[in-house]
């Protein structure tokens, strides 16, 4: 199984054509892994779309899709969950490369203003959807008040990615262009966390 080739690990199309018979065990995998390993910097969005867009090519009947799909995340946010329950903020430091702290701060924030919806709204956030799971493991929410949410989280955003993808691809003009229109999803999904960088950037520069 070829995972990384033409445009790498940020080109959704190239993993899924690359995956050959493999191809669902690569779209789970990779989801699961962005929330249930604490790595963030996975095309999740990205992919589901794209394989939405390429159902019928990669001969993936759509409702498997959602299915493996919501599988996957419910399963990657229960394993962050337990990580967070387990070792709280133990694994956290202000200057790791991926558990950084201000992730978990901002997942913290994001927990504090929507509650049990933060597990279902923080899906359709890149970065903060892979450390709300830990911030609910560390918090006073009952286990089965967190099951209900991450349910109806990865049950949304599977079928919502999905129909959106599938309805998109029959447009002549999205199906002729997937392979830039994934990478456009790619770069989208970033420009928000981008932003907050440049102006935590800039916030700390006026204090100086």
């Amino acid at each position: 199984m070829t995972l990384l080739h033409a445009g790498g690990i940020l080109d959704p199309a190239s993993i899924l054509t690359g995956s050959g018979p493999w191809v669902i065990l690569a779209i789970m995998g990779i989801i699961f892994i962005e929330t249930g390993l604490l790595f963030p910097f996975l095309p999740g969005d990205s992919l589901v779309f794209t394989a939405a867009l390429l159902a019928l090519p990669l001969g993936i009947p759509l409702p498997v899709l959602v299915l493996v799909v919501a599988i996957a995340a419910i399963a990657g946010d229960g394993v962050g969950y337990l990580i967070g329950r387990k070792y709280g903020r133990r694994l956290f430091t202000p200057n790791a490369r991926i558990l950084k702290t201000r992730y978990l701060d901002q997942a913290d924030a994001f927990l504090a203003k929507y509650g049990g919806r933060s597990l279902v709204l923080a899906r359709f956030v890149p970065i903060v959807r892979t450390y709300i799971p830990p911030v609910v493991g560390m918090s006073t929410m009952h286990y089965r008040t967190f099951l209900k949410w991450n349910a109806i989280g990865g049950v949304a955003w599977a079928l919502i990615l999905t129909l959106a993808g599938f309805w998109l691809g029959q447009i002549p003009f999205v199906a002729d262009n997937i392979d830039v229109i994934s990478i456009i999803i790619v770069i989208v999904s970033i420009v928000p966390i981008a932003v907050d960088l440049l102006r935590r950037r800039s916030a700390r520069a006026q204090d100086h």
